[in-house]
Parts: C-alpha cells; structure tokens; sequence
C-alpha cells in the first residue's frame, strides 16, 4: 500500500469502511479521489444501506442523492435543517431574505442568472444537452441566494483574440514510457467550444488534457496550435507547483511587474485574498484556498482557452458557485474534467467519452451517461480496472468508446454554430469591455486626485497658513472633481446598459 498513490490510499479506506458493517458509518469528502463511475456506485450504494450515514460533501449533486437532513455549522452554531442540499439552499436563502442587508444583493444576484437563463433559453435546440444546461441554470436561481454572503467573485479578464480552430490532433497517440493511453485521436477544438471529458480513472481524461496543454508530446500523430493561442491550464496537483515561501501578491508580480500594486491586490481580493491575505506566504494556506490561487493566476494571464482537470476537488461549496458563474461569463473555450455534475452540466456544451484508448462524442447528457455507468458496474458487478490517472498507468488498447447514436452530425453542427455566435457575439462586445476599463481607471485616477484633496482640506494645519488664495483653490479643485467625476460615473453606467442590453439580445 506504501507505493499506491494518495487517491488510490483513499479508496482502500473508503472500501475499508464501506465493508464494515457498523450502524453508523462516517465519510469525510468520500468524492474527492473517486471518478465519476464510481460516485455513481457510491450513490446507489448508500441509497441501499440499512443504518445512519453522516457525510461531509462539497458534491452538491452527491448529497441530494444521499442525505435526508442538512446540519449547517455557522457563526459557531449548528442548524439542522430537513431536506437534500437542494431543499436547504432554499430554506437557508430564505433565511437570508429575512434580513435586510442581504436581501438587495439577493436580488442583483438572481437578476443576474436569470439573464443567463434567457439566454441560453433563447439559443437552446431540442439536444438534450441544451435542455439539461438550462435546467441548472433554473435552479442556479434559486441557489444563488444561499451563497451571497461568500464574498467571492471569480471574474476571468478579457482575452486576446482566439483563432479558429485553436488547436487540432490529428490521429494522435499519447501516453508514457512508450505505452499509448489513448491512441488515434483526432479533435478540432474550435473557438467557443466547451467540451466536458468523461470516463474513468485511468481511460485517459489527464493524458489528453495534458496533450493539449502542450505539456506531453504525442508518441505519434500531429498537434498543431492555432496562432494566438493563449492557453490556462489548471492541473490536477496544480495546487503543489505554487511556491510555498511567496505570497499570492509576489507570484502576481512575477507574472505581470507593470501593473499597479494595487489592481493586484483588488483581483487577488475578488478569489478571497483580501489585506495581509495577499501578502501573506501560502505555505499555510489551506488546500482551498491554494485552489483559488492558481485559479487567480491562471486568470490574470487572459486565456483564450481554459484546461480544467479536477479544479474543484478542494473548493468548498461557495467557491465552487463562484467559479461556476465565472465560467458561466467566460468567452473562451474549455476543456472540463470534473466528478463536479452540477459544474460540468452549467459548463459543458458537448460532452466526450474518453474509454477502452478512444475519444469520442458522447450523444446525450449525464442523466444518460449515468444510466450507461450503472449498466456498465452491474454488468461487471462493481468490479473496475484501470489506474488512478496522476499515476500514469498504461492503456488498455484502442477503440471508440464512443456511446454514442445517430444524429451526432446535425448535433455537431448546432454546437459550432452556437459557438460562432458566441464568438461574434463576444467581438461586439469587446470594445465596450475596453470602454469600461478605461472609464473605470479613470475614476480610479479622479477618486485618488479628490482624496489627496479632501485630506489637505480635512487637515487643520492648511487653514493655519492664512492662504486663503489656496484654501479655495482646493474647494473648487474639489467639487470640479466631483463633477467630473459624476460625468464619468454616468458614462460607465451607459457603457453598462448597453452590454446589459447584449446580453440580454444573444
């Protein structure tokens, strides 16, 4: 057991407890090393079990399929409240709503993913896929209000130009030490695109994901970049490849020395990293919050495509609402591997199958493929090859793995067309983006020039003087200041009514 990797640790011992036959069985963040095949069987499992289970989850769609009854710790106090993890959030948002200071940005938070909602209501065809997108987005709803108090607002910057198509395999072999993992690969990711990897430990999702990072090499076939392609790669161990002795401010700086100290501090402030957080070395941090750093870093850099492998195993609950909506707002494309359900049905518009060497499309959503996995474990009755993927274990040969029916093509040409629209839509709103961040670096140059104003006017020391000349230079300094101030005000404010009014239209 000394040589298993620490995913591999923590299955044993969940098998371990799984097969005690104790009253009460205790599980800390059983999801965390599991795929999803095996979230599934957990599940199903647990649904069967005679006895009390009490489970600590950041799997939102995990505890509404297993508990009954939430136990909510906060502000040192414990509530128990009735109900899956969804019947909480409501109860716990209507919580909120009874006080006064939460309940208006309830309201902006909800006004905000209902202009999601139609959206995508507006775009969605009759796919399956589409259908279960919008579906989380109406209950996202009816979630948000439950986290506004988290603090978080992971925003993604604007991005370069992304060529089309950004990256391409063609019949591509990848693997290590000379074994393939998956073999004949062939994918053009286009610009827009989002695409959520599926399959189990071990088929191949962080090989793949790697290949197109750039990181490994193919053993055979061609990838090729598409110029201009700026890549965001979150790893799974991305968190162990921070430097423990630099703080998240230092390891900004080293990315980008140009940019004010303090725009720095404001975004790093945006992923949780407020005050001496920022300046604060990360050798302490916890993992979540060594999670929110790298995502931060990778932000900064302006992707124009985004690899996500794993980059929620530890994130709590309100972080991962947080990204969910960044990505929700992100004009770039993805590529997703995740055992987070709710993260992968409001991210992904096409998901692949990665099994048995191949990659392929998958025909239908995850309420499918869950149907498919539980098919495949009663068939083999529970019993799963393959190693844990961090530890690049061989393949097991090639093939399709595909899952797949027809009308795959005519699904295809839907999801490219909608990531062309997404595409121009994000190219009309580019020069209002920029429009805003010029406006808005000019109010923050005006605020900085009517504070340093209002201090010398606060200041008895500048009345002592008998200067009147000067005195009143600087009252009408001020209130010139102000003016203007307003004036950019108000232009921002047009600026923003008016990518409202896109949004809203696409």
């Amino acid at each position: 057991v000394r040589s298993f990797s620490g995913g591999w640790r923590m299955r044993l011992n969940l098998a371990r407890a799984l097969l005690s036959r104790a009253e009460l069985l205790l599980l800390d963040e059983p999801t965390n090393h599991l795929d999803l095949d095996a979230i599934l069987w957990l599940e199903t499992w647990i649904g069967r079990r005679v006895g009390t289970v009490i489970v600590i989850s950041h799997d939102r769609e995990f505890l509404d399929a297993t508990v009954g009854s939430i136990l909510h710790i906060e502000n040192q106090g414990v509530k128990l409240y009735r109900g899956n993890y969804s019947a909480f959030e409501q109860q716990h948002a209507a919580d909120l709503a009874g006080r006064e200071g939460e309940r208006r940005r309830q309201e902006m938070q909800v006004a905000h993913m209902q202009s999601f909602i139609e959206r995508f209501r507006a775009k969605a065809t009759k796919a399956r896929q589409a259908q279960s997108r919008m579906k989380a987005l109406e209950r996202m709803t009816l979630i948000a209000p439950a986290h506004v108090d988290s603090g978080l607002t992971l925003r993604f910057r604007d991005m370069p130009p992304a060529p089309n198509p950004m990256l391409t395999l063609e019949d591509v072999s990848a693997g290590y030490g000379g074994n393939a993992i998956i073999s004949k690969v062939n994918l053009s990711l286009r610009a827009g695109e989002r695409i959520g990897l599926i399959g189990r430990n071990g088929a191949g999702k962080s090989t793949l994901v790697k290949l197109l990072a750039g990181t490994l090499e193919p053993l055979s076939g061609i990838r090729r970049e598409g110029k201009g392609l700026a890549v965001g790669y979150f790893a799974q161990h991305q968190i162990e490849m921070l430097d423990p002795a630099a703080s998240g401010l230092l390891m900004m700086k080293r990315i980008d020395d140009k940019t004010r100290e303090q725009e720095l501090r404001n975004f790093l402030g945006s992923f949780g990293f407020p005050g001496d957080m920022a300046t604060a070395s990360c050798e302490r941090f916890s993992g979540g919050e060594k999670a929110r750093l790298a995502l931060a870093l990778i932000a900064w850099r302006k992707p124009n495509l985004l690899l996500l492998d794993e980059p929620t195993n530890h994130l709590d609950l309100d972080t991962r609402e947080a990204l969910t909506e960044a990505l929700q707002t992100y004009e770039g494309a993805i590529v997703l591997v995740s055992h987070d359900r709710h993260l992968l049905r409001t991210t992904a518009d096409v998901l692949y199958r990665v099994a048995d060497g191949g990659v392929s499309e998958f025909d239908g959503d995850l309420d499918d493929y869950r149907t498919l996995a539980v098919k495949d474990n009663a068939g083999s009755n529970g019993q799963r090859g393959g190693t844990a993927e961090g530890d690049n274990g061989s393949g097991n040969g090639s093939g399709s793995g595909s899952g797949s029916s027809g009308g795959g093509g005519n699904r295809r040409e839907e999801r490219r067309a909608a990531a062309g629209l997404r595409q121009a839509q994000a190219a009309k709103k580019k020069p209002l983006q920029q429009r805003s961040q010029q406006l808005e670096k000019q109010l923050a140059t005006l605020e900085s020039e009517r504070s340093a104003i209002e201090a010398q006017l606060a200041s008895d020391s500048f009345y002592s003087g008998n200067d009147r000349d000067a005195v009143e230079s600087a009252i009408r300094a001020s209130a010139e200041l102000r003016r203007r101030i307003d004036g950019v005000e108000e232009q921002w404010l047009a600026v923003q009514a008016e990518l409202e009014a896109m949004s809203a239209e696409s």
